[in-house]
């Protein structure tokens, strides 16, 4: 039987429906902001890049750990937009002999990138900020309070610039959401910088890089497995396998089916491929067979990629437990 049976139920796709060809899958995840212009997601990537560099600065000079805690969270997310950026360009190049699935995975590949770096610079800070209980440093209260100050008009900034957008794409309504989350970050390094200048409260700037590194770590674990499980081509997280098979061996014609395979190609793309046991006697609804099986994955599980090889009842044993084929004779 041919293995060449990939699902192609959607003709939106623009994927090709014969075996052989290349498919030209959609975007990856950068297609969250679709509706935001280059210009826009451009501008956001360096506001937020540049308050970075002059948090640090500002860090550097002012004593304030928390600063720099704030500036990696910004340098986080100008990561993220830029990432995003770069993606949704390279997605748009069509697949190819070399990439046959495309360029979506870009992005994921950055994402991971920048959020090892996150990782380590996190726990650097909770070691500072540990530090600072023990030994307080002096703090230029008034270079913080600026500094702080002109985070939040950045922030807000670049929350204007895709609030446009936000309305029409629930994708960019909570990036624009996130830069609010980050404009109260930049709030409350504002208040710690008034308690240096006025109550010479040193350890309230370590307690906020605390709070801060915490908050990068905490999405750090969020999401760094998410992005290696999809990179190590995993299944979807809080996917019931076994219930998905159980109910395939109902569907009527199905004898058995086994070398499953089931990864995501990105956040929103799912591939299945599989051996499918049909009986010798069934072969003429060989056809109506695949058609409920892909119908199936597509309604109940969201799988539009699938390749599925048949074999009759009795020949299991024609290949390997990676599914490779063994014996010549069952050709």
């Amino acid at each position: 039987m041919g293995s060449c049976d990939h699902n192609h139920s959607d003709s939106s796709t623009g994927e090709s429906d014969h075996c052989g060809s290349l498919h030209h899958h959609g975007l990856t995840s950068a297609g969250q902001f679709d509706s935001v212009s280059d210009a826009r997601l451009l501008w956001s990537v360096l506001l937020n890049q540049g308050l970075t560099v002059a948090q640090i600065v500002a860090g550097i000079f002012s004593g304030s750990v928390a600063l720099l805690s704030d500036a990696a969270h910004n340098f986080s997310d100008a990561n993220s937009l830029l990432i995003a950026y770069i993606a949704r360009r390279i997605a748009r190049k069509e697949a190819n002999q070399r990439y046959t699935f495309g360029y979506r995975r870009a992005e994921l590949i950055g994402a991971t990138i920048n959020l090892t770096l996150l990782a380590v610079v996190g726990c650097y800070l909770i070691y500072e900020a540990v530090h600072r209980f023990f030994d307080p440093q002096p703090i230029i209260g008034w270079l913080m309070a600026v500094t702080a100050a002109i985070a939040l008009v950045v922030d807000l900034g670049t929350a204007l610039l895709l609030w446009a957008m936000s309305r029409g794409s629930l994708n960019v309504r909570a990036a624009f959401i996130h830069n609010l989350v980050d404009a109260a970050g930049s709030v409350a390094v504002l208040i710690g910088a008034v308690a240096v200048i006025y109550l010479d409260w040193l350890w309230v700037d370590a307690f906020l890089t605390l709070l801060i590194a915490s908050y990068i770590l905490y999405q750090v674990a969020k999401m760094l497995p998410e992005a290696t499980r999809i990179l190590m081509e995993g299944a979807p997280a809080n996917f019931h396998f076994d219930e998905m098979l159980a109910d395939l061996g109902k569907i009527d014609g199905v004898s058995g089916i086994h070398h499953v395979h089931l990864w995501e190609l990105d956040e929103s793309h799912r591939a299945l491929e599989a051996h499918v046991v049909i009986e010798p006697t069934r072969y003429e609804d060989f056809e109506p067979i695949k058609r409920l099986i892909k119908a199936y994955l597509i309604e109940e599980h969201n799988i539009r990629h699938s390749t599925l090889e048949f074999e009759f009842a009795g020949t299991s044993d024609c290949h390997d437990s990676e599914g490779n084929l063994i014996n010549g004779d069952c050709l």
